[in-house]
């Protein structure tokens, strides 16, 4: 059997071997693993998906929406056909299991469904078609895995929708609070519990904090996952194995308060400028940000979001109210507290010099995940057999294995190569790394943990 391999021949298309493709400048041998056949069949499934989830400009699948729902349902329908047994968990989330699925210590082969609005196609979607397929070839084979094998499609991932990421995954762990079920989508209104509920979700075990699988029957949780920044491109590796998962304390809206005037006539001394204060606060984070990398820190900081009222704002106008968002993301849970506090000390200190105030909304923290230290050899000894790279790299962003891996179940990833970014339109995978990645998990799942 041909091995899938990768080349860093980058200035010659003169590869010698099995079958390669040249690819932005360097030459990426075509996966030939166990599932290289199933190849076609991955190219039809992404295609049926984006078909399901285009908006005219990108892909959106609302979660605990019809995007989200369409894409499960096709996805539950295409595991039906191919005979493999299908069912909804009391979170509403999908799971995939083959035929003869057996009680006892299983491995969990997951990611979400749900894309940001006007994202791309393999956010998410690429670990449950892995996972799928992995299913479907082990059945063609008539494998019966040493342990039992099982696919979960994950809801409500992004944060992007009602403010509260992994919500999927929560739930099914009884990490979700009264707050989170209170949360209000950010298009319609919808709360959160209401959204659960549409799908089925049993809210009253999810509201008393009930885990509603026990985590014992979890032996690991592995996720397959585009890379969302550019590092894999840039070092020209298909595949990457992930050693940690940064955590996050997020503010969705935080308003700072001045006081409006007209521009030609509130000299600087008596201004309450609201824009100049949150400016000024960016300022500082970005200075403070620069000086802990220099020492060393895991470190990104994040305002997405900043706008004064469309209703209100005008070029003569001095603004008297701003809303704006913060995010801190690290490895390090001291680190992201740390830096928060630095936060909150430095809107004080400009709240008293500028006479404005900082108002803040409800504080989201996702807690830093290390994946566990035995799955990533193992991952690592079966990319050198074939002939993938054995690389590793931290994640920047947040996956659901980090809920698994908070909740003592062991956790890996896998990273597949993606051009342009993640949450654009421009999702750029190519389907050789993809298959090559996916035959990881197949040997993951066809021998013993």
């Amino acid at each position: 059997m041909l091995q899938a391999g990768y080349c860093q021949d980058r200035g010659s298309r003169r590869c010698l071997g099995a079958r390669r493709r040249f690819i932005a400048g360097s030459c990426v041998m075509i996966a030939a693993s166990p599932l290289a056949a199933l190849l076609p069949r991955a190219q039809e499934l992404f295609d049926r998906l984006a078909g399901l989830g285009y908006d005219g400009v990108g892909i959106t699948r609302d979660a605990y929406g019809k995007g989200e729902t369409a894409a499960l349902e096709y996805l539950a329908g295409v595991a039906t056909e191919s005979g493999l047994v299908t069912s909804r968990d009391a979170a509403g989330n999908l799971m995939i299991d083959l035929p003869d699925y057996r009680s006892g210590p299983a491995i969990w082969v997951g990611s979400h469904l749900d894309s940001v609005p006007r994202g791309g196609n393999y956010d998410g979607a690429a670990g449950i078609i892995a996972g799928l397929l992995c299913l479907m070839q082990l059945r063609s084979e008539g494998i019966t895995p040493p342990q039992p094998a099982r696919v979960i499609a994950l809801r409500g991932e992004e944060s992007a929708w009602y403010g509260k990421a992994y919500i999927g995954s929560s739930a099914l762990l009884g990490k979700l609070d009264e707050q989170d079920l209170d949360s209000r989508r950010r298009d319609d209104g919808t709360r959160l519990a209401d959204g659960l509920a549409a799908v089925g979700a049993d809210l009253g075990r999810i509201r008393a904090g009930e885990p509603l699988i026990d985590v014992k029957n979890v032996a690991a949780y592995l996720e397959l996952h585009i890379e969302q920044g550019p590092v894999l491109v840039a070092r020209n590796l298909p595949t990457a194995v992930v050693t940690g998962i940064r955590g996050n304390i997020r503010h969705g809206t935080i308003t700072c308060l001045g006081e409006a005037g007209h521009s030609g006539a509130v000299p600087r001394w008596l201004r309450r400028d609201a824009v100049f204060a949150v400016a000024e606060l960016i300022a500082r984070l970005d200075e403070h940000w620069r000086v802990l990398l220099e020492r060393g820190l895991d470190l990104v900081v994040t305002t997405g979001i900043i706008a004064t009222a469309p209703e209100e704002h005008a070029i003569s106008r001095i603004p008297g109210k701003v809303d704006f968002s913060f995010e801190v993301r690290s490895q390090s849970h001291d680190t992201l507290e740390a830096f928060y506090h630095l936060m909150q000390t430095e809107a004080a200190t400009i709240g008293r010099n500028r006479g404005v105030s900082f108002e803040f909304d409800r504080r989201i923290y996702s807690a830093p995940a290390r994946m566990d230290e035995g799955l990533v050899r193992r991952l690592l000894s079966i990319s050198a057999q074939h002939n993938l790279p054995t690389e590793t790299v931290p994640s920047g962003a947040g996956h659901d294995a980090a809920v698994f891996a908070n909740a003592g179940i062991p956790s890996a990833m896998i990273f597949v190569r993606n051009a342009n970014g993640s949450h654009n339109p421009h999702e750029s995978m190519e389907l050789e790394d993809f298959i090559a990645g996916a035959g990881l998990l197949y040997d993951m799942l066809r021998t013993p943990l």
